[in-house]
């Protein structure tokens, strides 16, 4: 019993094939194949290298970096240096600007500040979240280097902090023009 199952498993090569195709089915398939390969795949290449360079970028935009205008410079350059500076707009993406910090008070770029205090003018932020962003602007207020869009927010955010809150919804319905 044992030799006859040894000698079909010696004679199971010879039925197995190369491939699951064959003849006509082959040559299709792998015209199918080259022609993806050579049109298609370049394209993908193109798209993931371009996606990964822009990625720090992305980063620095998403966690409110305040240099993300540079990073994105860094980027670009990176593409046209064959990506050798694409590692440092990486990391530099993902630290904590601590000089930055001292100078300026803050972590966040204006961008930030401006698009939280569009929430609180129509209304979106809570009082603990508005008296939290007038505290971020005030330190940095302190140092004294609020840019006019800043500042003009101060005075926004004061005024909306005096007004009652009823009139604060009908500023927000009305779009502030009153």
């Amino acid at each position: 019993m044992r030799r006859l199952a040894f000698a079909l498993l010696a004679l199971a090569p010879g039925l197995a094939r190369a491939s699951l195709l064959s003849g006509e089915a082959l040559d299709t398939a792998a015209n199918v194949l080259s022609w993806f390969i050579l049109i298609v795949m370049p394209f993908a290449a193109i798209g993931a290298f371009l996606y990964v360079h822009v990625l720090p970028e992305v980063i620095a935009e998403k966690r409110q970096h305040p240099h993300k205008d540079s990073i994105k410079v860094l980027c670009i350059l990176s593409l046209f240096f064959g990506g050798l500076l694409w590692p440092f707009a990486w990391l530099w993406a993902y630290t904590k600007p601590i000089g930055y910090r001292a100078i300026y008070g803050t972590e966040k770029h204006e961008d930030h500040f401006l698009a939280m205090g569009e929430k609180a003018r129509i209304g979106v932020l809570s009082a603990e979240e508005i008296a939290h962003l007038r505290e971020e602007l005030a330190g940095m207020a302190a140092k004294g280097v609020l840019s006019p869009n800043l500042r003009r927010l101060v005075a926004d955010l004061d005024t909306l902090a005096a007004a009652p809150p009823a009139a604060r919804v009908a500023a927000a319905a009305t779009g502030g023009n009153e």
